[in-house]
């Protein structure tokens, strides 16, 4: 007896002590848990689409221009990959998907997470850790001013697109991305993005157009012909983005689920349905299907799915993959031989008109009386359709005026296009005193 008695301060201050642990883990809200199969999803996913850049679309625009100025093209994406890696650890990353200053309306991000720092524990409302989140969304802000340099290749110098792209992905790319994934105003008005036809494709087709208007046209243009050098390095590059593309609309998802599921499928199908359809419109407009047609067909079917791939049905990626090839062939005739805009690799056309369109789309193909996801069936066709249109204008003219400011101010730094002699000899030898092959 006088051993218990001799114990028992110390059995109540243990059991004291418990309790008070106890109500202190009671008080932390508890960590949403991190899901492997999620994180694995996504790191793969990140992994796909950094490969749709590098090396798929350097391939896919490097074997539409000539042979001397190929490797231009591919250093224009390789160093572009490093420069947005760069400047989206700096700061990019917090301000598309920060919360922003209280009161801050909802129109960018903060610099909390600055340098990558902080990056702990899950991102909210995912089950996928932050950092994972934040490398998966890099990859996307990489491929974004990489698509923009397919409206000017073989004519402006390395230099100026270093500048303008940096300053254009900090004021464009990422206050758009917030307003839409990163729960800004927009997102609070109901904007659907499922995987970039807005953000990415919308931003960057607007910007190509203005761009090939500043710049001007290659020299011959379109009065002589200018085909491209191997067809058969854009079709390789073609097939490099159609996979990754899986990781683009797949990995938006977020999670490893049916979701995922619902936008692969749409995705793939969208996809073959847009090239057949572009190999039939050729067949009927020129006598014969071409292997460029048929991989810009597929491009354009994966660029209207994407705003739209996880909320419609198989039959709805058919049908956007249809609708895709109509109107981008359409737009591809329309700025080359009515406008004379040489957008030189149609990234206005297809990625612009793409994503516009998809974008816009949606709203009638995730209706569940259309076999969607009724994502919006709360505010009805017409009521979503509105939002969409809202979200598409303000974003056109938002990277349009940028777009024109920006590429203004770098040409007082570094002028935006090359001479007439550097043109002449091509820009892998003029601008990087080398040559992709060896003619001699």
């Amino acid at each position: 007896m006088s051993n218990f008695l001799g114990r028992l301060p110390r059995l109540l201050a243990f059991v004291g002590l418990s309790a008070l642990a106890g109500a202190a883990q009671a008080a932390t809200p508890a960590l949403p848990p991190i899901d492997h199969g999620d994180t694995a999803l996504l790191i793969f996913s990140s992994a796909l689409v950094l490969f749709m850049t590098l090396p798929g679309l350097a391939l896919f625009y490097g074997g539409l221009v000539r042979a001397k100025n190929f490797l231009s093209v591919l250093m224009h994406c390789f160093a572009l990959a490093a420069l947005i890696s760069i400047l989206w650890f700096a700061g990019g990353y917090g301000l598309a998907f920060g919360t922003g200053a209280a009161g801050g309306g909802g129109w960018i991000g903060d610099l909390g997470t600055a340098t990558l720092a902080g990056l702990q524990g899950a991102r909210a409302g995912l089950t996928v850790p932050e950092n994972v989140f934040a490398l998966y969304q890099m990859m996307f802000a990489i491929i974004t001013p990489a698509l923009i340099i397919g409206a000017f290749p073989e004519r402006v110098r390395f230099g100026w697109v270093m500048i303008f792209s940096g300053a254009w992905l900090l004021l464009v790319y990422v206050p758009v991305a917030h307003w839409i994934w990163g729960g800004g105003w927009l997102a609070a008005r109901g904007a659907l993005d499922f995987a970039g036809g807005i953000v990415v494709h919308t931003t960057a087709g607007i910007a190509a157009l203005v761009l090939a208007i500043m710049i001007g046209p290659r020299r011959g243009f379109p009065n002589t012909m200018i085909p491209p050098h191997s067809p058969a390095m854009t079709m390789v590059g073609a097939g490099m983005l159609w996979v990754g593309w899986f990781g683009f609309n797949g990995g938006s998802a977020l999670a490893a689920n049916a979701l995922a599921g619902d936008a692969l499928i749409a995705t793939h199908l969208a996809a073959s349905a847009a090239a057949l359809t572009w190999s039939l419109l050729e067949r009927i407009k020129v006598g014969k299907a071409t292997s460029v047609g048929l991989v810009t067909g597929a491009i354009a079917g994966l660029a209207t799915v994407t705003p739209a791939a996880g909320y419609v049905s198989p039959m709805g990626g058919v049908a956007l993959g249809v609708i895709a090839s109509l109107a981008c062939f359409a737009a591809v005739l329309t700025i080359k031989q009515r406008w004379r805009i040489d957008d030189s690799l149609d990234v206005f056309a297809i990625h612009g008109v793409g994503g516009m369109i998809g974008s816009l789309l949606l709203a009638v193909f995730a209706s569940s009386a259309l076999g969607g996801s009724g994502v919006a069936d709360a505010r009805g066709i017409g009521g979503q359709l509105g939002v969409q249109a809202l979200a598409v204008g303000v974003t056109v003219l938002w990277s349009g005026l940028l777009t024109f400011v920006i590429a203004r101010i770098a040409a007082m730094i570094v002028p935006m296009r090359v001479d007439s002699e550097a043109e002449h000899d091509g820009l892998d030898l003029s601008s990087h005193g080398e040559r992709a092959y060896d003619f001699e």
